[in-house]
């Protein structure tokens, strides 16, 4: 293995690689970040550039706004927090990072809460908390309890995030289902953060007067009801129950409200012979504009696992679909409508970061680790030969669009690097040690060595990989050795509890552990526990080929 690299690691705190700060905020960032005792090293300069660059402006999009509490900011253009993107996934993302920046930014919501249960859709120092319209994506409710779980705040906080989300739901079901139809209705283009979408072509950006209890009544087609809220709401509802739950309270009466919730998502918004959700507008009519709404609704862990296998081979992993070189659109390539113009804040066509960043978990929670990767590599690919982080890339050559210092881009690096080469804490109590290098697809191909450090519960894990494996240490001595192209996931003690295969290859060798060589042999997403002394399979679903048709 590359001991050089360890000890580059070892030797070269992030500290003193970002250089002097620009404000004194960012120095406390800082000594929060290094908390967590997150570092990264590579064999390429321009990957380490980039990575002190990412977490530089990350700070940069850290500062007040509707109060004096410093949270995320989205970045860019966009001077303040959204419920959709700032205030959910991205937060959700940065709870590994800075904890207490993300618990601020969850808590900004409640408490700018309206008296009738409306959260803002979004948080500006120059206005303060807005409410037009609600601008759903991400569920609140899962990065809440993703929050809860890694850091363990407080009984009182959460009780105080319950309670708030519980008002806005019921806001949700009062005004948002004027159909009776048990989903929740899109009245703007704004509701759900698809700006330029051709799925709103005909619809008015924001709700009719900017009240977000009303639609256009002289609109032909509006209420749409949108699987992408609904969705939101269900997974809202399941996991309202889970928090429910700790907290002492009625968690079934969460359970059969989720359960209402998803059974109206597919009686109103699934066809069965595309196999995919449209909105349905108020003529009953599927509106018929394959867009990135099958993703959101996957990753808010509608279905099951023949879903979504089915949505992977017709069109997230299809190249006439969503699998773009560089994955994955906004719009299905082969719709008419598909534009590719990075150059604005389009949901037409281009890949977004949000888009990017609101992935993993579906294709997790369904356990296709493999194809996920082949999304990462050329996204990481696009960001590393980037100068900025922008909100979009080109699909088709993977250039940098719209804006810069876009904090879901940022994440998205962050985020990708750990899950691909880095050490990743799990809500359910686990740690991920991932054995792949960031993967070049322009031009020639060449191997980046990485090392990766964190602490957890005051111990310092590193990950050294290189292209025939990994070495996990654990406070210094060597702890495990592994083949390339495998997870390894630890309990929080350091005891081995499986492996799964992250690569297209089987793979096949030994582990070490303990002193001992543990045979093992992994294809692609097979997960297998460690029992005692040997890897006995416990998931296996299999690998979708890319498709061509």
């Amino acid at each position: 293995m590359s001991l050089s690299l360890l000890e580059t690691l070892r030797a070269s705190p992030l500290a003193d690689r970002l250089g002097p700060l620009p404000r004194a905020e960012h120095q406390q960032l800082l000594e929060e970040w290094q908390k967590s005792g997150v570092n990264f090293v590579s064999s390429s300069e321009r990957l380490n550039a980039r990575y002190e660059q990412a977490v530089r402006e990350l700070f940069d999009c850290i500062g007040p706004a509707a109060d004096d509490t410093p949270i995320l900011h989205e970045g860019g253009i966009y001077h303040g927090c959204w419920l959709e993107s700032t205030g959910t996934i991205n937060a959700e993302i940065l709870s590994r990072f800075l904890p207490s920046i993300a618990q601020a930014t969850f808590s900004a919501f409640a408490r700018h809460q309206r008296d009738d249960g409306l959260f803002p859709y979004k948080m500006t120092a120059a206005t303060g908390p807005k409410f037009s319209q609600i601008q759903l994506v991400s569920p609140l409710a899962r990065s809440v309890w993703t929050h809860v779980r890694l850091n363990r705040p407080d009984t009182e906080w959460l009780r105080t995030m319950y309670e708030a989300m519980a008002r806005y739901d019921a806001w949700i079901a009062e005004y948002r289902d004027t159909r009776g139809t048990g989903g929740v209705e899109a009245f703007s283009t704004y509701d759900t953060g698809h700006d330029l979408s051709s799925r709103f072509w005909h619809v008015d950006d924001s709700p009719f007067q900017n009240d977000p209890t009303r639609f256009d009544p002289d609109s032909p087609i509006l209420p749409f009801v949108a699987p992408d809220l609904t969705a939101n709401i269900a997974s809202q509802r399941h996991y309202l129950g889970a928090i429910a739950a700790t907290l002492g309270e009625n968690a079934d009466a969460w359970a059969s409200k989720a359960a209402a919730s998803t059974d109206a998502l597919f009686r109103e918004c699934f066809d069965d012979e595309d196999a995919l959700f449209y909105d349905k507008d108020r003529n009953d009519r599927h509106v018929r504009i394959q867009s990135d709404v099958l993703l959101r609704v996957l990753a808010c862990e509608i279905g099951d696992g023949d879903l979504f296998r089915t949505s992977l081979k017709r069109y997230l992993l299809n190249t006439r679909k969503f699998f773009a070189r560089f994955p994955l659109t906004s719009i299905a390539l082969d719709d008419p409508r598909f534009d590719p113009n990075p150059g604005q804040n389009s949901w037409n066509g281009p890949t977004n970061f949000l888009t990017l960043i609101r992935t993993p978990h579906a294709f997790e929670h369904h356990g296709h680790h493999t194809e996920l990767t082949w999304i990462m590599q050329p996204v990481l690919d696009a960001l590393i030969h980037a100068e900025r982080f922008p909100q979009t890339l080109n699909p088709y050559t993977g250039a940098a669009g719209f804006t810069e210092k876009y904090s879901p881009a940022i994440l998205c690096l962050l985020d990708f690097l750990e899950r691909t080469c880095g050490v990743a804490p799990r809500p359910d109590g686990s740690v991920w040690f991932t054995s792949l290098l960031p993967k070049p697809t322009m031009h020639q191909h060449q191997t980046w060595d990485t090392a990766y450090r964190r602490v957890i519960d005051g111990v310092t894990y590193e990950l050294i990989n290189v292209a025939q494996g990994s070495e996990i240490y654990r406070n210094g001595a060597l702890h495990v050795r592994t083949p390339a192209g495998l997870r390894v996931c630890l309990d929080r003690s350091g005891a081995l509890l499986s492996v799964i295969g992250v690569t297209a290859r089987t793979v096949v060798g030994t582990i070490w552990y303990r002193g001992a060589e543990i045979a093992i042999n992994a294809a692609a997403n097979q997960e297998l526990a460690f029992e005692g002394a040997a890897f006995n399979t416990t998931r296996d679903p299999g690998m979708v080929l890319p498709q061509y048709d």
